[in-house]
């Protein structure tokens, strides 16, 4: 038996999910990249109208709401992750009438929008550092960042060990106005990005002005950029140690995870409540534990947090149902819902990580096997889908897109990439832009071409080209997303319930739902758990009551 196309919800359905209460404890977010999804004036660079005008397919596609990826004017060092002004769009995606009418649309159409806020750093074109710099040492506007002395006879050496995520110090020292070698400051990212100090008042104070910005506009929450970051431990002392980029995830370090981060929450939290209609706020932290995670996520701060040991958790049944049990058991505690995510705009896609062979880490070279990694990704989708909590998509994953492993090495932009350490830089191929129809100017991307080079036959793997055909992942998505939004015991919950299966195999009930996800590179036999409502690959069922899966599949039954 295969699995049938569910038609897309009507709007009105849409709009009445959305309106609902505790509407983000099951939802299914779409992340958008801005530039990366729909180019409306040809420039080869996506946009605030280009995603205005794609709304409709993502209410036909099924989700709940949609977040973006930064837009606010930036030199662009970062990909928009240094800001030079919190309040403005960037040019090269619109104005703030843009982003207005896309938040109305939107709201019409029964999506809600999540922005991105970056708080643990600004561009270093941010109008408070120029000053900083300009103004020389003693400006009151560099306790607003981390300056300090160097060490050294003359100061020629970085105030402590602290390495860039992106590779080398983390410290870049200034030429002060009269020329001389001044003073350094803290980036923990690119020197572009100058890290605040957040114990000066006046760092919270702007930030808690920013949130009332975007919240009077309409907007309804806010995916926290580093939310670990913000406090470094006092005194800034030495870490001690090399190649410090391994022992992240592994304890906490005194620039990532500090308790102070948890005091500003709690007073986000309080602004975030004078406003009615359910606005949430999503932590990007990384931590060395699901159990500090929920630290993030307690009664008085923030709704969700990523949950980075489920994104890279190896296709395998015994690795997935520990991490999803430590997953639930954490969340459960301080009534948080436990989120889902397989891919996003920092990782290689996973279509290309199930399409290699395990513990080859987020950032992958290599191609692997297509069709293994997508059958894998396609199974991956439905237990994901099928587990209780919000679930995140990142754009193209619902048309199985893999990540562009092959770009030319003059065509890269991830500055990762640039730096002799630190994270691979290899970014760039999750973010090609997406295809939206067969052929024509960058498949449907835009009129003038894409900012990364699109693969030959991307077109093959377009919106059009997968639309209204049966089994195609596209046409999964809609059916699975369809599902999920007609049937309460999924989403819902913080359970599951266990069932005994063979070696490689996971299956779990709820309340009238059976989901059995065979990890195996074998067809397995189990017990038919009910008619069959959606299945990866084609599914078997025998008269004596039991269904046949075929490798890498995963399959949803109903009893009732």
């Amino acid at each position: 038996m295969s699995q049938q196309p569910a038609a897309p919800a009507p709007t009105s359905a849409v709009a009445t999910v959305a309106q609902r209460r505790d509407w983000w404890r099951d939802a299914v977010i779409y992340q958008v990249y801005p530039r990366s999804f729909a180019d409306s004036d040809g420039d080869g660079m996506g946009d605030l109208e280009g995603v205005r005008s794609r709304l409709p397919y993502l209410r036909d596609l099924g989700v709940d709401a949609v977040w973006l990826s930064p837009f606010y004017a930036s030199p662009q060092a970062d990909a928009g992750y240094d800001v030079a002004d919190y309040r403005e769009v960037d040019p090269m995606f619109g104005n703030l009438l843009d982003a207005d009418a896309l938040i109305r649309d939107a709201h019409e159409l029964g999506l809600r929008i999540i922005v991105d806020l970056v708080p643990n750093h600004s561009s270093d074109q941010h109008e408070w550092f120029k000053r900083a710099l300009a103004e020389g040492p003693g400006s009151s506007l560099r306790d607003r960042y981390h300056f300090r002395p160097g060490k050294g006879e003359n100061g020629e050496l970085p105030p402590n060990d602290w390495e860039s995520i992106f590779g080398g110090p983390a410290w870049t020292r200034v030429t002060e106005p009269d020329g001389s070698a001044g003073e350094w400051y803290l980036h923990l990212f690119a020197p572009e990005q100058p890290d605040f100090n957040w114990d000066h008042p006046a760092v919270g104070d702007e930030f808690r002005s920013i949130l009332r910005f975007w919240l009077d506009m309409g907007v309804d929450g806010f995916r926290i950029d580093v939310a670990h970051g913000l406090v470094k431990a006092a005194g800034l002392p030495d870490l001690g140690a090399h190649d410090q980029l391994k022992l992240l995830g592994n304890d906490v370090m005194p620039f990532f995870d500090q308790d102070g981060v948890h005091e500003i929450y709690r007073q986000w939290r309080l602004i975030l409540d004078e406003y009615s209609g359910e606005q949430i706020f999503v932590a990007e932290a990384w931590t060395p534990t699901i159990e500090r995670t929920a630290n993030y996520v307690r009664p008085d701060e923030l709704h969700q947090a990523f949950n980075f040991q489920y994104l890279s958790t190896a296709w395998d049944a015994a690795e997935l149902r520990e991490v999803v049990d430590r997953t639930l058991d954490s969340m459960r505690p301080v009534g948080a819902p436990a989120t889902w995510v397989l891919s996003n705009h920092d990782v290689t896609r996973h279509a290309t990580r199930f399409a290699n062979p395990p513990g080859l880490g987020t950032q992958i070279r290599t191609a692997g096997d297509r069709e293994l990694g997508l059958r894998r990704a396609r199974a991956a989708t439905l237990l994901m889908l099928a587990l209780p909590g919000s679930a995140y998509v990142y754009q193209g994953e619902e048309l199985g897109l893999p990540d562009v492993v092959d770009l030319a090495d003059e065509v890269r932009q991830d500055p990762a990439y640039f730096r002799g350490a630190g994270q691979d830089g290899f970014r760039d191929g999750c973010r090609v832009p997406i295809p939206w129809t067969r052929e024509g100017s960058s498949y449907g991307f835009g009129d003038g071409g894409s900012w990364l080079p699109q693969p030959a036959g991307w077109g093959e793997l377009s919106v059009a080209a997968q639309t209204g055909v049966p089994g195609s992942t596209l046409e999964l998505y809609r059916s699975a997303l369809g599902i999920r939004r007609s049937r309460p015991d999924l989403g819902a919950g913080d359970a599951v319930q266990w069932l005994k299966a063979p070696e490689g195999v996971l299956a779990f009930r709820r309340g009238e739902f059976v989901c059995v996800a065979n990890t195996t590179g074998e067809a397995v036999t189990t017990p038919a758990y009910g008619r069959v409502l959606l299945a990866s690959d084609e599914v078997t069922e025998t008269d004596a009551g039991e269904a046949k899966l075929p490798a890498d599949t995963t399959v949803w039954f109903t009893t009732a």
